[in-house]
């Protein structure tokens, strides 16, 4: 006879592992942390790389558009160059010192030629790259003026051309032929040439220059009237580095880029006042 009756005898290991966990009590001022969700994983956009690359690619199809606008050129200059060499000489007796200085001859004045008849079309190129990226004003700007920019270009390289280079050559030639047998080297020559006419074409860019500094707000009128005398030190500064070392080349310089820095005050003071009699109209 069972002493234990019908009572099912459990063990303590079995009895533990059979009874439910039971929650751990929580103190009253003690409060679960809550979990802290992991931070987002930021991601490239995929239209960002896809822009970059499209911009990537629109730059170097303009590169390659212009270098083969230049090669074009180069190669017709450089083909016709027995035609138009007595026209950039004006009939000078020049010497040649070597056999390898007539090909840097030849390059020399083919390509300065070749770059000049370029440049609209690099200028229009790279108009069409910067175009996306300009604000509205300042493209509609660039756009209306762009032929005014080519002109005046033009009218700076034959102003040096026809005067300033013609002029300065005489009198230097005339200064060393007082103590000195005088031969002029083609590449010497070539070299004046270019200092008296590129950076003259560049400077008759003023007025345009002008013209948009102060249709972006960074220059106006009183602005350059209060800065005269030091924009004329500017411009004489200029004038002495990019013309021959010599009196009468400087003030033909001197002369006209005044007279365009006059042009410059009175085109941006027409400019406020038609915009201010904008203004007043559309209030």
């Amino acid at each position: 006879m069972d002493p234990y009756g019908e009572r099912k005898l459990i063990s303590p290991l079995h009895k533990k592992a059979v009874q439910p966990e039971q929650p751990a009590e929580i103190m009253p001022d003690e409060q679960p942390e809550p979990a802290m969700p992991e931070p987002p994983k930021m991601e490239e956009p995929p239209e960002a790389s896809e822009s970059l690359v499209d911009h990537l690619g629109e730059l170097r199809k303009q590169l390659i558009k212009s270098v083969f606008v230049f090669i074009f050129f180069l190669l017709v200059v450089f083909s016709t160059l027995n035609f138009w060499f007595p026209y950039v000489v004006k009939g000078h007796d020049l010497v040649i010192l070597g056999p390898l200085e007539v090909i840097k001859f030849y390059t020399s004045i083919s390509v300065t030629l070749a770059l000049g008849l370029s440049l609209p079309f690099l200028c229009y190129f790279l108009w069409q790259f910067v175009k996306p990226g300009l604000l509205e004003k300042e493209a509609k700007f660039i756009g209306l003026y762009s032929p005014a920019m080519l002109l005046l270009f033009i009218l700076g390289i034959a102003f040096g051309y026809f005067i300033v280079n013609p002029l300065s050559f005489q009198f230097l030639i005339g200064l060393g032929e007082a103590n000195f047998a005088v031969m002029i080297s083609a590449s010497e020559y070539v070299h004046f040439l270019i200092m008296t006419t590129i950076p003259l074409g560049l400077l008759f860019e003023l007025p345009i220059a002008a013209m948009f500094l102060s249709s972006i707000g960074l220059l106006t009128s009183s602005s350059m009237k209060n800065v005269r005398k030091w924009s004329y030190l500017v411009i004489a500064v200029v004038s002495a580095l990019i013309t021959p070392p010599d009196f009468i080349s400087q003030l033909i310089v001197l002369i006209p880029m005044a007279i365009l820095y006059e042009a410059s005050i009175y085109i941006v003071r027409k400019m406020e006042a038609k915009k201010s009699h904008i203004e007043s109209s559309a209030v």
